[in-house]
């Protein structure tokens, strides 16, 4: 995850968020908020792990929580693929 003026590059996709913190912040909430809202028509679960994402930019305990989440989940998905293999 790279940062680049106003923009979130994650490989090949660039996503626009807001220079400012606060911005950043409230963005980040409202994703998360109206992710827990996923089961309404037009709003989705999908939401809160990109308000995590965003979010993960200012606060330290959130980027704490997105890290380990991601080596758990990859450590979870290498014995997964190594049981299969069996």
């Amino acid at each position: 995850m790279d940062t680049q003026r106003g923009r979130l590059v994650m490989g090949r996709v660039e996503v626009p968020f807001p220079r400012s913190r606060t911005g950043r912040i409230a963005t980040g909430g409202l994703l998360i908020a109206g992710g827990c809202l996923g089961f309404l028509p037009v709003l989705g679960f999908w939401m809160v792990p990109l308000g995590v994402i965003v979010l993960s930019h200012d606060l330290h305990s959130v980027r704490r929580f997105r890290r380990r989440t991601s080596v758990k989940w990859k450590r979870w998905r290498k014995g997964r693929e190594g049981a299969q293999a069996k």
